[in-house]
């Protein structure tokens, strides 16, 4: 895996370009095809070189729409991302947030807008 040191402003999942000649990490007798995003903190982030196989089978993970635990509300909820509070910064911590907690953000984003439009 490839490691990316330093502060990150993309999340989780992200597409990255990928060296050319990189072989997967789990199949390393393949050639890598993606390079994608893994864990990721204020400190940086790790970086997953997969062949296709491996590419799609973590395309499909994050379409599934988790259920977890939110980080904001504190509560067990549907549809949990990894986000990022924007007042915090772009390399801000990596946050487990629900759909609902989401919604609330930008609705309150966009009431804060509206009030200088």
């Amino acid at each position: 895996m490839a490691d990316v040191t330093g502060p990150t402003s993309t999340l989780p999942d992200a597409a990255h370009d990928l060296p050319s000649g990189t072989m997967c990490d789990e199949h390393p007798e393949r050639p890598a095809v993606a390079r994608i995003q893994g864990e990721t903190d204020s400190f940086g982030s790790e970086l997953i070189d997969c062949c296709e196989e491996c590419r799609d089978s973590i395309r499909a993970s994050i379409s599934a729409k988790r259920d977890g635990y939110c980080e904001w509300c504190k509560t067990m909820a549907e549809d949990i991302r990894d986000h990022r509070d924007f007042e915090e910064g772009s390399s801000g911590p990596v946050y487990s947030v629900c759909a609902g907690c989401r919604t609330r953000e930008q609705q309150r984003l966009d009431r804060e807008l509206s009030y200088y439009d």
